[in-house]
């Protein structure tokens, strides 16, 4: 395998790297960032993602995985030396194998499902890149068809949230806009198109329990800030509030956690509606 280009050192090309790793900012103005475990990579090459860069251990002896996705893929490789892939890769104890660099999609709303049954979550101001990362990977795992991140929030392509989403990054689309009022234009235009989605959000002071709400319908889910909650903006635009019954002396739950609740149930509900 020839390579186009050889890492040695930390050179402006590391640098740039670096910067996706550590920079929103930067991330933002090229349109990509780095992707860091073999599960994240495989799925962003599975599910179609634009894969620019492949960097790889120019000491180590690759693993099948790793040789067969730098065959599969067509982007540049490059030859990374071993102590600058471990700064890159994120862990102490580990060196990757590869690494990759990929272009962010378009904030596109329209890139969410809009099917007669369609589940999708709104996550509402969210400060930690960990809870984004943690909720992508729950409305991934119970069937939501999308998420969309809104208002001044963590960023979708931190590290910490790609890792912590497992890879469901990858799976399904996740859409950041910068307020309330895109997502209230285009829930109207989803409603014009005949589907009677119904606004559901989460609060500690709900009019009903989770399990109370009919979630075989059409359901957008919102869950707020993790310290604040909804935006007065969302309640206003809610067309149902539920809360999430518990019993031990926790007087809430993490965002996340609570959006794993509410997607779970809606799981359960549909499962149920289809035997």
């Amino acid at each position: 395998m020839t390579s186009r280009l050889r890492v040695t050192t930390r050179n402006a090309r590391f640098q740039q790297w670096e910067a996706l790793l550590g920079n929103r900012t930067k991330r933002q103005r090229r349109g990509e960032f780095l992707v860091q475990g073999v599960r994240p990579i495989t799925m962003a090459v599975q599910h179609g993602w634009q894969v620019r860069e492949l960097l790889y251990d120019a000491g180590a002896h690759l693993s099948a995985w790793a040789g067969e996705t730098l065959d599969a893929v067509g982007a540049e490789k490059i030859a990374v030396s071993r102590e600058l892939m471990h700064e890159l890769g994120g862990k102490a104890d580990t060196v990757p194998e590869l690494l990759a660099v990929v272009a962010m999609p378009e904030d596109d709303l329209d890139r969410i499902p809009t099917v007669p049954a369609m589940l999708a979550v709104v996550f509402d101001r969210p400060t930690s890149p960990g809870n984004i990362g943690t909720l992508i990977r729950s409305a991934d795992a119970f069937g939501a068809g999308g998420v969309v991140v809104t208002g001044h929030a963590a960023d979708v392509y931190d590290p910490k949230a790609v890792r912590a989403s497992t890879g469901s990054l990858f799976a399904l689309p996740v859409v950041r806009a910068p307020s309330h009022q895109a997502v209230l234009s285009w829930i109207e235009a989803v409603r014009d198109g005949g589907i009677d989605l119904h606004v559901m959000g989460t609060d500690e002071h709900g009019d009903r329990d989770v399990a109370e709400y009919d979630f075989t319908r059409p359901t957008l889910t919102l869950i707020g800030n993790e310290t604040t909650g909804l935006s007065s903006a969302w309640r206003d635009a809610c067309d149902h509030l539920v809360r999430i019954p518990m019993s031990g002396s926790a007087s809430s739950l993490n965002a996340a956690t609570a959006a794993t609740v509410v997607l779970y149930e809606a799981a359960r509900q549909r499962a149920a509606a289809r035997a």
